[in-house]
């Protein structure tokens, strides 16, 4: 079984529509929707914007599904300015902009216990996801590090100290905390991210505009991954 994780409904709602022999379980205030979903047995869930509710949801899905590899999927801001609204990014670590506890001698963005900045994406997922991902017509694939953090992220000063302490491609809310739930329980674990806005002073304006077409891309990407 491989478990498919996005913060809003959006962004796995279609994959949700396409699977076979449904049954809905629900785990604290998730719900988790498992099948045969391209002939693969899932579980897909909605976890809710930002940190706690993706490591919650992830955690649960682990303990109480086992799946071989996570995917954190869904949209995101611009990392830097050659990541461009339409774009893929496919997470070769993921990190946490919002922790520092650097006043006490630790390097930003450290997350202490497992004592890692980077932590890092099952490479083997990652390299059939950039094979699905340039399999989708008109898109630009990049490779880099996804920075989580709970915020929204919208203005050009905070992403490009975000990118300069980390180099991050893109910009969201929840796949750190996936990744290291996956790392706390030594589950592979993979981050797909498509841009939906730039994540500087427009990106209210382009979020909305944007998001069902940058879901629908990392959505084409789950199928072509699984249908291989």
């Amino acid at each position: 079984m491989i478990g498919l994780i996005g913060a809003m409904s959006v962004e796995v709602e279609a994959l949700m529509a396409k699977l076979d022999d449904r049954k809905e379980t629900k785990i604290g205030m998730d719900t988790f929707v498992s099948g045969r979903l391209f002939g693969k047995d899932a579980v897909l869930s909605v976890c809710g914007p930002g940190k706690i509710n993706a490591a919650l949801c992830a955690q649960s899905m682990i303990l109480h599904f086992k799946p071989e590899w996570v995917l954190n999927l869904g949209v995101a801001g611009a990392g830097e300015t050659g990541v461009s609204i339409g774009d893929m990014v496919v997470a070769t670590a993921a990190v946490q902009h919002d922790v520092d506890t650097s006043p006490i001698g630790d390097p930003v963005g450290m997350v202490s216990k497992i004592n890692l900045i980077e932590i890092p994406c099952d490479e083997a997922l990652r390299v059939k996801l950039v094979k699905a991902a340039s399999a989708v017509e008109g898109v630009k694939v990049h490779e880099g590090v996804i920075a989580t953090g709970d915020q929204f992220i919208h203005d050009g000063g905070v992403r490009s100290r975000i990118n300069g302490l980390f180099r991050a491609k893109a910009v969201e809310m929840e796949g750190g905390a996936v990744a290291q739930a996956c790392y706390m329980h030594g589950v592979p674990c993979g981050v797909l991210r498509s841009i939906s806005d730039q994540a500087d002073g427009h990106s209210d304006m382009d979020y909305p505009t944007f998001t069902s077409l940058a879901a629908a891309h990392s959505q084409r990407v789950v199928e072509l991954l699984l249908s291989e």
